[in-house]
């Protein structure tokens, strides 16, 4: 894992990992909502076939819930795979809200 770097690219709404030369191996699509309060929602994620099975997924993960720590704010899983990672490591993730899922499944962002 030390040769993959990550990136937030919040304008479009994905943390990329990126591989040997700028590759993008993997990526988790997400979006910021707003009400009832802020909170990271990723959707889905994805990890190229030939680099599947090196933590990339997991190191996406870890990075998602390290950046809404070190911006205060929550995290609403909506993708099924964060949401198995969170509950593998919660001293890393804490529990969402009830009240943000439904939010962020609600959300007109989420279709976009």
């Amino acid at each position: 894992m030390s040769d993959i770097e990550i990136r937030d690219d919040r304008a479009g709404g994905r943390l990329e990992a990126l591989g040997e030369g700028g590759e993008v191996v993997g990526h988790i699509e997400y979006f910021v909502l707003d009400a009832p309060r802020t909170a990271l929602v990723p959707v889905h994620t994805i990890v190229e076939p030939a680099h599947e099975g090196k933590g990339i997924a997991g190191s996406l993960a870890r990075e998602l819930y390290a950046i809404a720590a070190r911006e205060g704010v929550a995290v609403a899983p909506l993708c099924p795979y964060v949401v198995k990672w969170a509950a593998r490591h919660p001293d890393e993730a804490p529990a969402a809200d009830p009240e943000l899922l439904r939010a962020a499944k609600d959300s007109p962002l989420l279709s976009r």
